[in-house]
């Protein structure tokens, strides 16, 4: 991936807050915090997302000072946020006794459409998972998402490309089997 201004930003914000800028990792926080958002958004239900995000962020400032490629931090924050979002399905999974529950907006017709809209995105291949996700919940367009995950340019445009037509392809098999149609 090439070094970009945001990057070249990225990298300052962390040096300084491995120096001990408590106001560089605020930034570091409102720029990264819808990616690692999406990324539990993709495994999680919305209950668990706001903790898997703080728990995330917490991780990252205790071992800030271990990140070697300052520039680097998109990716290693969203390898944390991978680890801190199995970790909190797994302990779900072994308190409950059952996956995760979907999305519950006001309306029963809005809960059914968004609960299978969510399963959908959350069944997706790992590779289209986070990008669809961070495009669709969050808004971020392609150059965002490479630069927030350390994907290049070519490999985000592919992820979203095949994930939004598999995505559109299982919502249209959703609904139509919802709506008894072959």
């Amino acid at each position: 991936m090439a070094t970009t201004e945001a990057t070249l930003e990225a990298g300052r914000l962390v040096r300084a807050a491995q120096c001990g800028d408590p106001s560089a990792f605020g930034q570091l926080y409102r720029r990264y915090a819808g990616m690692v958002h999406a990324i539990a958004l993709s495994r999680l239900p919305p209950d668990d997302i706001a903790d898997a995000v703080q728990e995330t962020f917490f991780r990252a400032l205790r071992r800030l000072s271990t990140l070697r490629q300052a520039d680097a931090f998109g990716t290693w924050l969203g390898t944390i946020a991978r680890n801190v979002v199995r970790d909190v399905a797994r302990t779900r999974v072994a308190q409950t006794g059952e996956a995760e529950e979907a999305h519950r907006p006001a309306t029963q017709e809005h809960r059914v459409e968004a609960r299978a809209a969510l399963k959908v995105i959350q069944s997706l291949p790992k590779a289209y998972r986070e990008t669809v996700a961070m495009r669709i919940v969050k808004g971020m367009t392609g150059p965002e998402i490479a630069h927030r995950t350390g994907l290049s340019a070519g490999s985000v445009r592919v992820n979203l490309h095949r994930g939004m037509k598999l995505l559109r392809r299982r919502l249209e098999a959703s609904a139509r089997r919802v709506h008894g149609r072959p």
